[in-house]
């Protein structure tokens, strides 16, 4: 092979090599351009989560120590609504003991308890319907039987104790007498 042919094929054998390596390096530089995107766009996401999951925790902490509030002052209403009760017990506890009689007494208790039913009823309290009713074991708590011939069998004869439901939950069922 002569000189000039060999000359010719190393020069078009190293301009291919040169493109070669320049197209390595354009590659190379796509690569490392691509590459910090992704990193950026990790580190972003990161950040996003990191916050996202202080959000959570402070909204966790938020909302328990509303929960303990809302347990803790969840009567608080019913008190303030009883206040007024407390006042005319005390008043009637501080009137003149020599001027007052029975029948004055007895109307100032009759005045307060109206004032405390109005109050559990307001609320939702409800005294259960006992006498005259079919015993049901969901309501009433039968502590005695009793035999009266002009009485149905199953029938509450007697209310030994009032029982109370709160809205729809029996909060205390009723005693009494049932026939057998």
């Amino acid at each position: 092979m002569s000189d000039e042919k060999w000359t010719k094929e190393m020069t078009a054998e190293e301009e291919q090599n040169t493109e070669t390596a320049e197209q390595t390096e354009a590659t190379d530089v796509n690569w490392e351009q691509e590459a910090a995107q992704w990193k950026a766009q990790a580190e972003e996401n990161q950040s996003k989560m990191l916050r996202a999951m202080a959000d959570m925790d402070n909204l966790r902490r938020r909302v328990r120590k509303e929960q303990e509030d809302l347990a803790k002052y969840a009567s608080q209403k019913i008190v303030e609504e009883l206040l007024p009760v407390l006042d005319n017990f005390e008043r009637a506890m501080a009137a003149d003991k020599e001027s007052m009689t029975v029948e004055s007494l007895l109307t100032g208790v009759d005045m307060v308890y109206r004032q405390m039913v109005q109050v559990f009823e307001k609320e939702g309290l409800q005294a259960i319907q006992a006498a005259g009713q079919p015993f049901d074991p969901h309501i009433h708590q039968a502590v005695m039987q009793t035999q009266e011939p002009d009485v149905d069998s199953g029938i509450v004869v007697e209310e030994l104790q009032k029982g109370y439901m709160f809205k729809d939950r029996v909060v205390r069922p009723s005693m009494v007498k049932v026939n057998a």
